[in-house]
């Protein structure tokens, strides 16, 4: 394994470290708010635009193709339990800093341009109740959020898993606003599963599982947090699966419920399809969903910029950027160059582009790097490099059907475009 893995930057004093103080419970949530985010509270009118009734079961297929991926990402967080994980990973498979340093970079950039596409998002929502020019509002949430993140790392994890609990509280609000309406959510179940095999239903299905990846992106982040959480080799595993099944559960209800309360040509047709179907079932006014809508956009904004300095923070620790991105604050114990560089290009993309289509290329751009990790794991059970003991290990044919189902997800992709 590369030396380098390990190693910081020599200077003439030494310099603080991350501090590890993040709980099981706060990386779940952590977990929770990267995964969740402003994803399902936009995503329901694309789902049942494309798979009507079916849409939940595309969530499920998405989940159980994503579980062989976190599988992975679980053993090497284990393995290598370090920021830029990814990058990590792939150095020590490939024994290349050139293929780490890219796919380092390739995570920050999701992550960044992830976090601008949110803000544009965040900043409509709070034109609801704050009627400012737009630049404004999203340079607002922006440069507030990267506040947050300098911060500290409890104390903009515990926020940022506040935001999580109150996004994760709507969702749970319609689930139980939905079993106790008059809607036919039991009686309707068997409408979920395809009652054909015709193309035009198969496409949907398939087009609908790709917008799934993109809602279930946001688990691998945890690698990114490995050096701040305590006893890394046992919780890291337990949060990124407890992150994956919490947010199927919620995801696979949600659309349900969503699908019988309102129906597939309104939820289309809806700019926010979960407002109108709480609206719907309650009789209330949507703005409350609106402002969950409000706090789980910020959230989504907070967590990438954490990860994102957290993998300058590691690739220059590593010594493959500038280390200057490796300075830790001595008040804050957090990135602070990196997390403001992170921030100033947020609001720069946030500011200047148009980013509607950025779900599809994020989830294309991520879908390559679970391939990369997949491959690295592969490459490194076939090494036969020493494992640590007491860590979570995947069976050996995981990496290669996680590696295979990227890979057959974007050729569908492929030729979905192709044969639009």
């Amino acid at each position: 394994m590369n030396s380098k893995l390990h190693s910081r930057p020599e200077t003439g004093t030494r310099s603080p470290t991350l501090s590890r103080s993040l709980s099981l419970w706060h990386a779940t949530l952590y977990g929770l708010g990267v995964t969740i985010g402003a994803g399902i509270y936009v995503l329901i009118g694309a789902a049942a635009a494309r798979a009507g009734m079916h849409a939940p079961l595309a969530f499920v297929v998405a989940a159980g193709l994503m579980a062989l991926s976190a599988a992975s990402f679980a053993e090497l967080a284990c393995r290598l339990p370090v920021a830029a994980g990814e990058a990590a990973y792939a150095r020590a498979a490939f024994g290349s800093d050139k293929i780490a340093t890219a796919v380092g970079l390739l995570v920050v950039a999701i992550a960044i341009v992830s976090a601008a596409a949110i803000s544009i998002g965040s900043a409509g929502y709070l034109a609801v109740f704050l009627p400012l020019p737009k630049w404004v509002l999203v340079a607002a949430v922006v440069l507030t959020m990267g506040t947050v993140a300098v911060w500290g790392v409890k104390q903009s994890v515990t926020l940022a898993g506040v935001m999580t609990l109150i996004e994760i509280g709507g969702l749970l609000l319609l689930v139980v606003a939905g079993v106790a309406s008059d809607a036919p959510i039991v009686a309707r179940l068997p409408e979920m599963l395809p009652a054909t095999t015709e193309w035009a239903l198969l496409a949907g299905l398939v087009g609908t599982t790709l917008i799934a990846v993109f809602a279930f992106i946001g688990f691998e982040g945890l690698a990114n947090i490995a050096e701040e959480v305590r006893d890394p080799k046992r919780n890291l595993p337990r949060a990124i699966f407890l992150t994956l099944v919490i947010s199927t559960l919620l995801y696979v209800c949600v659309v349900w419920i969503a699908l019988v309360a309102v129906g597939r040509a309104e939820l289309a047709r809806s700019d926010a399809p979960l407002a109108l179907v709480f609206e719907r079932l309650t009789g209330l006014s949507p703005q409350s969903m609106s402002f969950i809508a409000l706090i789980a956009t910020l959230n989504g904004i907070i967590v990438q910029i954490i990860m994102s300095s957290r993998v300058l923070y590691g690739l220059a620790r590593q010594g493959e950027l500038p280390g200057v991105f490796s300075s830790v604050g001595n008040r804050t114990r957090t990135p602070v160059v990196a997390t403001v560089v992170t921030t100033a290009l947020v609001l720069a993309l946030a500011l200047t582009l148009p980013l509607h289509d950025l779900a599809e290329v994020t989830s294309r751009l991520t879908l390559i790097v679970f391939t990369v990790v997949n491959v690295s794991l592969i490459r490194i059970k076939r090494r036969h490099l020493p494992t640590p003991t007491g860590i979570f290990e995947a069976p050996v044919w995981v990496p290669w059907a996680g590696a295979a189902a990227c890979v057959v997800l974007l050729m569908l992709d492929a030729a979905t475009k192709l044969w639009a």
